[in-house]
Order: C-alpha cells, then structure tokens, then sequence
C-alpha cells in the first residue's frame, strides 16, 4: 500500500465515514479491503470502525487464488493499531491462531504483540507444538507450516521465563530469519547479551536480507551494547539509523524511568549521546 494520502476510486479524499460504508458493503471486495487497511493506517479507533474490523476478521467471501483470506489480513493489522482499548479484540486475534490461512495466523500474531496482553501466550505458545522437528515447509510453498517469526517475536514481547524451554530450539532451527527471531525473543525474556551477541553476528552476514533483518531486531531490542556494529554494518545508512534510533529509544525510556525513581531531572546518559552521535556520522 501506498503512504500517499487515500483516495476512493473518484479520487475523493478517503474519510472515516466513507472509509465505514466501504467495509460494511459487500458488493466490491477491493474497497472493503482498502478500507481495512486505511481504519488500520489512520488509526481510526471509533468504537465502529473496531465493530466494522471484527466483523471483517470472520468474511469467508474474500478468497484470493490459493485460499487464503485477504480481508481477514487487514483487518487483524488494523486491530492491532486501534484495538486496545476493546476487550473483544485480543479473543478475536487469538481465534484467527486456527485460521487455515498461514498469512492471517502471521498477521494475527504480529497484531497481538503489537496489543500487548499477555492473554495470547498460551495460544502462542500452542502453534509451537512439535518444536523444532514440526517446523518444516510446506511442500509447494514458500514457508513454514507455521510463521514461526512472527510467533517467536510475539512471545519475546508478552511472555516470561516459562517459555525459555520451548523457544530455545528454536535456536538451531535450518532457516536463519527463524533463529533470529528465537535470540531475540529469548534475549528479550533473559536479558542475557548472549543472546543479542547471535544476532551482532550476522550483521557480518553475507547476505544483505539477513543483515537488515538483524538490525530491525537489534533496534527492537535496544542492545545498546550492539551499537558500534549497526552503525558499521555493510548495509543501507536509513537502515542503520531506524536500528539506532530503537537503541536510542530504550535508553531514553529506560534512563526516564530512573530519573524519576531517583527524583532526579530528566537528563541524557553518556550511552544515549554515544549512540545519538553514531547517529549523526551516518546522517
């Protein structure tokens, strides 16, 4: 999609009105799925447009050629931008877990990290049933029976220590984006650095797909003490800088809250103005 202002089809400006009726109609699937995903962009949290996005999350009418649910992807992002503050929405995305359409299960479990409730580990935590040895392609697919990133990330952000068992064998998994994922999520939950150390390294990688990805899971994790390698990293400046900025991000936050737990003035550590003129060289 476009980050360009949203249009109708006459060339209007898209409002939330119009953006209302376009979904709840039924006779032209491509408006309702541009409108799922505008509610969603434009964080239009109307207690209507959540009603409207629900009742998307069930549409069986929208099937693209392999028999997977385009709607239905919409709408579980969207809810993950603007349902927070509706109890309904977390069972929902939970229930999209058993949808036979891999990318509505993937965008379900991104949408339920996005909301932040830990109601949806156990759920989670069910889509890694078999493990490592279950975790195999689809024959004639591009992917996992399982979108198993998205699921690993998901639990690094809501999970606890419980968990550790059964995401470590994700450590040794054959595809590399899934290993990543399982350091992440488990340094998340540990805080052990041996864990973001994994991902440091394939900032070495020779792959420039594995190297991007390791600096967007670098910065979601803040690993300040990766810092000097992201902005070395052999890959594109506005990457290193998005990655830095995540690091930057959680020292701030975390230098906040220690401010204000020692009543102290809000004040910029040495680390956050190391990494903000690691951010300057790249600029």
């Amino acid at each position: 999609m476009s980050d360009a202002a949203p249009h109708n089809p006459d060339g209007k400006p898209l409002t939330v009105d119009q953006a209302l009726i376009n979904i709840n109609q039924v006779a032209d699937k491509g408006l309702r799925y541009y409108a799922a995903w505008w509610l969603g962009k434009m964080r239009s949290n109307q207690p209507e447009a959540v009603d409207a996005l629900l009742l998307a999350l069930e549409d069986a009418t929208d099937r693209s050629p392999d028999g997977g649910y385009p709607l239905r992807r919409n709408a579980a992002r969207a809810l993950g931008k603007i349902g927070q503050n509706d109890t309904r929405v977390v069972p929902a995305l939970v229930t999209c877990l058993g949808c036979d359409d891999y990318y509505v299960r993937e965008t379900a479990a991104q949408a339920l990290e996005s909301l932040n409730d830990s109601a949806a580990v156990p759920a989670l935590v069910a889509l890694l049933d078999g493990s490592v040895e279950a975790a195999v392609q689809v024959p004639g697919k591009p992917h996992l029976v399982q979108p198993y990133n998205a699921i690993l990330e998901a639990l690094g952000t809501l999970a606890d220590g419980e968990v550790v068992p059964i995401i470590e064998p994700f450590l040794g998994h054959e595809v590399p984006q899934v290993r990543n994922a399982a350091a992440r999520a488990m340094y998340q939950i540990t805080e052990e650095a041996q864990y973001a150390e994994r991902l440091v390294t394939v900032l070495s990688h020779d792959q420039l797909q594995l190297r991007r990805a390791a600096l967007m899971d670098l910065g979601a994790i803040g690993y300040l003490a990766g810092a000097d390698a992201i902005a070395n990293t052999l890959a594109e400046n506005s990457m290193k800088l998005i990655a830095l900025k995540g690091v930057l991000e959680h020292q701030l936050t975390d230098q906040a809250g220690q401010n204000q737990a020692e009543q102290q003035p809000v004040s910029l550590s040495a680390d956050s103005r190391r990494v903000m003129t690691l951010m300057d060289g790249l600029l």
